[in-house]
């Protein structure tokens, strides 16, 4: 593949490593798609190798990011609809104010989703608190694995 190739392929691996911070974008996706074009194109048996261990890892890192933080939730007593009342209320904070507001909405929706059910504002803030905690978890993983086949691409590219 010629260096012009491979610079848009980074590219895209960038947009995508953005895609998993600022979730506008699949990410994830973004980055298998991106490799997989080098992968095809390059057509080696290390690109092919490359393409697969970074499929692995981000794989596995999608399995533990739902996993590790639904646990934590779990452990905590968050029921899983106050989660999903707190995404809603962050996509609508999200079109109002772009970006901040998906930050600034989930919190608020998991609080207003769980001061009726746990009845004082402390245990629904404390709730809010541990539901925001799982999602920067989440958004960790997410990352790490990210990283993680972006390296093996870039490794790859360099050697």
């Amino acid at each position: 593949m010629s260096p012009a190739g491979e610079l848009l392929v980074g590219l895209a691996i960038v947009v995508g490593l953005i895609g998993v911070v600022v979730p506008v974008l699949p990410g994830v996706l973004l980055i298998l798609a991106a490799i997989g074009v080098w992968a095809f194109l390059t057509a080696t048996t290390t690109a092919w190798t490359v393409f697969g261990v970074a499929a692995a890892v981000l794989v596995v890192s999608g399995v533990v990011k739902y996993l590790w933080p639904g646990r934590r939730l779990r452990d905590a007593g968050v029921p899983t609809r106050s989660i999903v009342v707190g995404g809603l209320v962050g996509i609508v904070g999200f079109v109002v104010v772009p970006v901040v507001g998906l930050f600034l909405g989930f919190p608020l929706g998991v609080f207003l989703a769980e001061l009726p059910r746990s009845r004082t504002a402390g245990m629904a803030w404390r709730s809010s608190v541990h539901a925001t905690k799982a999602v920067g978890l989440s958004i960790l993983v997410e990352l790490f694995g990210a990283l993680l086949a972006a390296g093996t691409w870039l490794l790859a590219v360099v050697l």
